[in-house]
């Protein structure tokens, strides 16, 4: 996690300067000061760090020039959701405010309250029912032991179908752990290239508890025409876990010199649900694979005015990430020295996996199979209300921020793709043929692994199904920055 201090100026005299001597105990008041340090954290936080900060009209610095105007301007802006997204530029997607700065810890180390089925959601064609789509389901979860599997459908939870209009409350709103959940079956309409579920009989109770999810879901290595193939499906750029004790940065480069004592002539990396994570752990996977290209630049970031200023004059060095051939502990990584890498990707494929995929592509052969990425060129830091030098955090509320504060593209300069990265060979994701992940005959696999045998795949017409965005699609999307320290 990257450690900052937001050289916040002290609340007292702003605090003080909104207090009546006689109204220590008037609830109002405690309402507004909690409101205004709440308030005073986001728009300095914003203010310091934020990509935008400089085109963002009221995150000019004038805003400091007069204490009572601030803090009037902080008084009609109470609510922290609503006065942080006030804040936002428009090409924002990304950037996101917590009530709980524990719960978005846990998140962004793979910890969370889950039953273990992740999926996908989607629209009928009366354009108002909503089905879900089971993509995977984690190791040693509740719905692994219940038998969920791949590409089932559901449409009801607890007896009520899913519409648009509820399955937010339904399958999103926390207030209990577990949830009923009956099984549906898929009739495409051809004509109108839509979907119609007929709902089952059969369902189960899900029950959610903390699970630990490790970000490598298969590593295998596949025979094929008297080539080895390892296939790697990685879902997370994690690194180290304290918590959990868990070094997912080692655990992969113990992965890689399991494929490099096989002596592995291909590799096939799957990033189809890999909304992204840290930068760190995506230099270290795109050393793993190549080592030829040990401290050469593998990309560079480009943050806001004040920050690009302050690293040109205190670090330069620190505004580009090189490839490595070294752990952060020093453990050699092992490389596989490829030229050649193919990359299976969905629209759900974000941030650190576009960067893989980016970072890449100037120095080695990258085949890019499946469908368009997100576009999330942009990475994010976790902004806490610190109180001192110490990095000591306020105890008066638990908010905290995941702002987007760079951008960053490959060695060659290539920083700009919104509408997601280009694949070589487009297929999207069939729902009603999912196949088995890491099966050689799952569709997107089978691609690649046809392509390594030189035979010409023909692809057929998806299925195209309306998707539909879930709450925490836009909190999983991103690059974590976790390298340096501002002071």
């Amino acid at each position: 996690m990257k450690k900052l201090s937001l050289l916040l100026l002290s609340l007292l005299l702003l605090i003080v300067g909104c207090k009546k001597a006689d109204d220590n105990d008037d609830p109002n008041i405690i309402r507004l000061e909690t409101d205004l340090e709440v308030s005073d954290f986001i728009w300095r936080g914003l203010n310091q760090y934020y990509y935008w900060q400089e085109t963002v009209s009221n995150l000019s610095d004038s805003k400091l020039d007069n204490e009572a105007e601030y803090a009037y301007y902080l008084s009609q802006n109470s609510d922290p959701d609503s006065f942080f997204n006030s804040l936002l530029h428009p090409d924002d997607r990304f950037s996101w405010i917590v009530d709980n700065y524990v719960d978005l810890e846990n998140m962004l180390q793979g910890i969370s309250d889950s039953d273990g089925m992740e999926f996908g959601l989607y629209v009928e064609c009366n354009d108002q029912n909503v089905f879900g789509f089971v993509r995977y389901v984690h190791k040693n979860s509740d719905a692994e032991s219940k038998g969920v599997k791949r590409g089932m459908l559901f449409s009801e939870i607890n007896g009520n179908r899913l519409t648009r209009d509820n399955y937010r409350d339904l399958l999103f709103n926390n207030q209990s752990n577990s949830y009923s959940i009956k099984f549906s079956q898929l009739s495409y309409n051809q004509n109108n290239q839509c979907a119609n579920i007929i709902p089952g009989s059969d369902s189960i109770t899900l029950v959610k508890s903390r699970l630990v999810k490790n970000p490598v879901h298969i590593s295998k290595i596949l025979e094929v025409d008297g080539k080895k193939i390892a296939y790697l499906m990685y879902n997370q750029f994690l690194g180290v876990v304290d918590s959990e004790n868990k070094d997912y940065n080692l655990e992969l480069n113990n992965i890689f010199s399991n494929y490099k004592s096989e002596n592995v002539d291909e590799l096939i990396i799957d990033l189809r649900y890999n909304p992204g994570g840290r930068i760190n752990t995506s230099i270290n996977l795109a050393s793993m694979i190549t080592g030829q290209f040990n401290n050469q630049i593998f990309a560079k970031e480009r943050w806001n005015s004040k920050l690009m200023n302050y690293w040109e004059e205190n670090n330069p060095e620190a505004l580009v990430n090189r490839f490595t051939d070294k752990l952060d502990n020093n453990i050699p990584i092992s490389s596989l020295n490829l030229n050649k890498l193919f990359v299976i990707t969905t629209s759900r494929s974000a941030s650190a996996s576009e960067l893989l995929i980016n970072g890449l592509d100037p120095y080695i052969d990258v085949i890019h199979i499946g469908d368009y990425t997100v576009g999330k060129n942009q990475g994010s830091i976790t902004v806490y209300d610190y109180i001192n030098d110490s990095r000591d955090k306020n105890p008066n509320h638990k908010y905290a921020m995941q702002p987007i504060v760079l951008k960053i593209g490959n060695v060659a300069g290539y920083t700009d793709f919104p509408d997601g990265l280009t694949p070589d060979i487009i297929k999207k994701e069939s729902i009603s043929n999912p196949g088995i992940l890491g099966d050689p005959e799952e569709p997107l696999l089978k691609i690649a692994l046809d392509n390594i045998r030189g035979i010409q795949t023909s692809i057929s017409q998806t299925e195209n199904y309306k998707q539909i965005d879930k709450p925490t699609d836009k909190i999983y999307q991103r690059i974590e920055v976790n390298k340096k320290t501002i002071e």
